[in-house]
């Protein structure tokens, strides 16, 4: 049981989905004060980033402590001769689509691997999507998943107000609860000389 259980507080992270994940979220088992697992299935999406890979580790580690399954999700664009034939030679795009099936099996084959070393039941989905967020909420959804638990790079200044994220995207349109991870920077950033 996580110590925010055991003190009868709710989990920070839950309840302010915009927080990292604080240290007892990612290493301690949550439940509820009666011994109840809070989550029961976990939803980790991936893009193959080393972001994304410590993230799948943190969120295996979560699940197991947690006792919980974990579906493993990346989600490969949409390519079609309709929206890109005129371009491209059909070739070229079946050159890309095997491409996005290559990483899709390498991604979630590291996620399985890591959920088979920890003891972890899991299975993999690879979605084709234009939107992976939108992808995302639905594979949680169908698979009944109770947690979404995702990898977010952090405030990114005028680029992450222009083009947002992924993660913001799952945050804003998620009625399932989502716990992001942000990896801690292992060197303080300094400002550059002029």
């Amino acid at each position: 049981m996580g110590h925010y259980a055991r003190q009868g507080v709710a989990n920070p992270c839950r309840r302010s989905l915009a927080r990292p994940a604080c240290e007892a979220c990612v290493n301690g088992a949550w439940s509820t004060p009666l011994g109840v697992a809070m989550f029961k299935h976990v939803l980790v999406p991936t893009d193959g980033s080393e972001l994304s890979r410590e993230s799948a580790r943190r969120a295996v580690s979560f699940a197991k402590s947690a006792g919980a399954q974990v579906t493993a999700i990346y989600v490969k664009p949409k390519v079609s001769i309709e929206n890109e034939g005129d371009l491209m030679d059909p070739s070229a795009l079946h050159h890309l689509s095997d491409g996005s099936d290559k990483r899709a099996k390498e991604y979630l084959g590291f996620i399985k691997k890591v959920c088979k070393d920890q003891g972890v039941k899991c299975r993999t989905v690879a979605a084709v999507s234009n939107h992976p967020y939108k992808a995302i909420i639905e594979t949680a959804v169908e698979g009944d998943c109770d947690l979404i638990f995702m990898a977010s790079h952090g405030p990114g200044g005028i680029r992450s107000l222009l083009l947002g994220s992924e993660t913001q995207k799952v945050l804003i349109h998620s009625d399932i609860p989502v716990l992001v991870y942000r990896a801690q920077p292992k060197e303080p950033r300094r400002r550059k000389k002029a």
